[in-house]
């Protein structure tokens, strides 16, 4: 059996989560956010393109949300990730809008390429107070302003091999300081920056002298809440046969080419970090491009999504929760203060 590119960064985690998760099996509260990696300006995009983009955002997710709900009776949540870089106030307050209504939220996603650590600080920095007092987004804790995050191009903590697309090996120390909550970059699955620790939600103390300090730490247990510089919380990753002869790579990804089946949904239950008799199962996706948007909102994919996770749970016995980003890192810190 021949493996996709890069499967000795993740296959061996992969193996022992399986093993892991098999002693875990049983009816479980299971957690569901969608992290878009929601970028309007993608492919260098006109001014007028990239509000189009967010229009039919703002059109068709408050419809699409309006039709289902978890086992609380609460709608799906959408979290959008937006590049600092593509900031535009009137795009922002359609995804404001939509936050305030409840059935989204805005989090930090950022491209970077070795401009150096004061010019990383100072971006994020500005970016992170005009999401919060432009357009009454993010959250404080504690006294200051905190964001989840996602980094361009995977290459969180300076990962690719060739230095491109970071260039900061102690970024994690620098997100610690600036107020991330939590991480939801990975999987990144056929990228060289692909984390070697998997399917498990764990804690990461930096190295600064280091790249990919990301790729071990300490998985978060009942009962033994741990700490560090970042919390990292993944979406599954993982084989899929399905039927095949030759098995797909698993990594949630919602898109035109993958769209949710029951058959990938029983992959994410199986696959997904679990914390006592909690599941979390963090979704990803380009949701600003045309042939995505167009297969998730407008052809069903993600109503279909939407009536296959009822079922599922159902199925198995599970209590099914929709939950933004931010929502699911309380939900982590429940079941650890909880203990089960």
């Amino acid at each position: 059996m021949s493996l996709p590119r890069h499967a000795e960064l993740w296959f061996p985690g992969y193996i022992r989560s399986r093993l892991n998760h098999w002693a875990l099996r049983g009816p479980a509260k299971v957690w569901v956010a969608i992290a878009d990696h929601w970028e309007p300006y993608w492919q260098k995009a006109s001014g007028d393109v990239a509000r189009g983009r967010a229009a039919v955002w703002g059109k068709y997710w408050p419809v699409i949300a309006g039709r289902h709900a978890d086992s609380a009776g609460r709608p799906p949540q959408y979290t959008f990730y937006y590049p600092q870089e593509d900031y535009h106030p009137g795009i922002l307050d359609i995804l404001a809008a939509m936050t305030h209504r409840r059935i989204a939220d805005v989090d930090v996603h950022i491209h970077h390429d070795g401009e150096g650590e004061q010019n990383f600080v100072d971006r994020m920095r500005g970016f992170i107070e005009t999401l919060a007092t432009r357009h009454g987004l993010l959250r404080s804790r504690n006294g200051k302003t905190v964001f989840g995050f996602i980094h361009g191009n995977w290459a969180l903590d300076n990962s690719r091999p060739d230095g491109r697309w970071c260039g900061l090996n102690n970024e994690i120390t620098l997100l610690r300081d600036l107020g991330c909550y939590a991480d939801f970059t990975m999987p990144s699955g056929n990228s060289p920056t692909q984390s070697r620790t998997v399917n498990s939600i764990y804690w990461v103390t930096d190295d600064p002298l280091r790249p990919r300090s990301y790729d071990h730490g300490s998985p978060v247990r009942p009962g033994r809440p741990g700490g560090g510089d970042l919390l990292m919380i993944p979406g599954p990753i993982g084989l899929r046969w399905g039927g095949r002869l030759k098995p797909r790579l698993e990594t949630g990804e919602l898109a035109h080419q993958d769209l949710p089946t029951p058959a990938r949904v029983r992959c994410w239950l199986d696959l997904a970090p679990r914390i006592g008799k909690n599941i979390f199962i963090k979704l990803y996706s380009h949701g600003a491009q045309e042939r995505n948007s167009e297969a998730l909102l407008l052809n069903g994919g993600l109503d279909r999504l939407f009536e296959i996770l009822p079922e599922e749970c159902r199925r198995r016995g599970h209590e099914l929760h929709y939950v933004s980003t931010w929502e699911m890192r309380q939900a982590v810190d429940a079941a650890v203060e909880q203990g089960n």
